[in-house]
């Protein structure tokens, strides 16, 4: 079945993938140490509204500020638009009401970073903390968002009562990719400040006691990534088995299965390269694919209108169609 593709939806869809764009970017940010770009100055950068002589690392965090600050209007505008086109009530006004909440909150915790100058070589325990509430954040800004595309293009409304334990599973899920995406935020700081020069060097700084903090969280990442994943792969595909969902939760579920896959895969690949640059934001960009396909599958499958597979055929075929438009 098509999606109601109304101009709304269409700016929405455009709205999350932007997102995904300047959250990459931010990685490059960090990754390329030049978060001290505009010193500790915010909003203004170096006492200047606009960098008279900048250095590469200014032009890097300037242009991330420029992007993020387009982000926030067009979320602004996402908000005036969806209160104006649907009525009341209407779920893709909550999810505009949810994203611009979120993406108050991501201005706010850059906002801190740069303030409290936890950027470029700081490897503090307070950058670790900030570093994981801002991943946290930016996941629940992308999920609301995708949530807001897809009740604006016809999408139905989560039912979190439809089953119980399926529901506690799936929001386990949810917690979990949540977890792991801020564990490897973590690494990837510790990667980018205490790179290593061979393999055996970097599994051997892994479990020594002596080497710094961010360098033995690593070790956690993957840990955290086995567990978390293949729950939530074994819980969607137990639901695809077990109930008769829409052809969009079926599709998200496989797109789910496939991304994560290609994670893990990215993932020890990163390990053997040595954690370089680009893989980092390619890692991170999938990353955000996979939160974004868990988001839509939870959200068609959580609906209203699906029967069990395990009910007789008779029953089955007595019921209303699927309709998720």
């Amino acid at each position: 079945m098509l999606l109601k593709l109304n101009k709304l939806a269409i700016y929405a869809w455009g709205v999350l993938f932007y997102n995904i764009g300047v959250i990459v970017w931010g990685a490059y940010v960090r990754s390329s140490r030049s978060g001290d770009g505009c010193g500790s100055h915010w909003p203004d950068c170096n006492g200047e509204i606009i960098p008279t002589a900048p250095e590469l690392k200014t032009i890097i965090e300037f242009t991330h500020r420029l992007t993020s600050g387009l982000a926030l209007l067009m979320v602004v505008v996402l908000l005036v638009w969806s209160h104006r086109f649907f009525q009341k009530k209407h779920p893709a006004r909550l999810g505009a009401k949810l994203s611009m909440l979120f993406m108050l909150l991501e201005a706010a915790v850059g906002a801190a970073i740069v303030l409290f100058s936890l950027v470029a070589d700081n490897a503090s325990i307070a950058r670790a903390m900030f570093m994981s509430v801002h991943l946290v954040n930016t996941f629940l800004l992308l999920g609301t968002l995708t949530l807001t595309a897809w009740w604006a293009s016809g999408g139905q409304m989560i039912r979190l009562g439809v089953k119980p334990l399926l529901t506690v599973g799936l929001l386990f899920s949810l917690i979990g990719v949540t977890l792991l995406g801020a564990s490897g935020a973590v690494a990837a700081l510790g990667d980018t400040l205490f790179p290593s020069q061979t393999l055996e060097q970097a599994l051997k700084s892994d479990l020594s006691a002596t080497a710094h903090f961010l360098i033995r969280l690593r070790i956690l990442h993957p840990f955290i990534a086995v567990i978390t994943v293949g729950f939530s792969i074994a819980l969607v595909i137990f639901t695809l088995l077990q109930y008769q969902t829409s052809s969009w939760a079926k599709g998200f579920s496989l797109a789910y299965v496939g991304l994560s896959s290609l994670q893990i895969i990215l993932g020890l690949i990163n390990v053997y390269l040595l954690a370089p640059t680009w893989l980092q934001l390619v890692h991170l960009l999938v990353a955000d694919l996979v939160w974004i396909s868990l988001v839509l599958a939870t959200a068609n499958i959580l609906i209203a209108d699906w029967q069990t597979s395990l009910e007789p055929q008779a029953e089955y075929l007595r019921q209303k169609p699927i309709s998720v438009t």
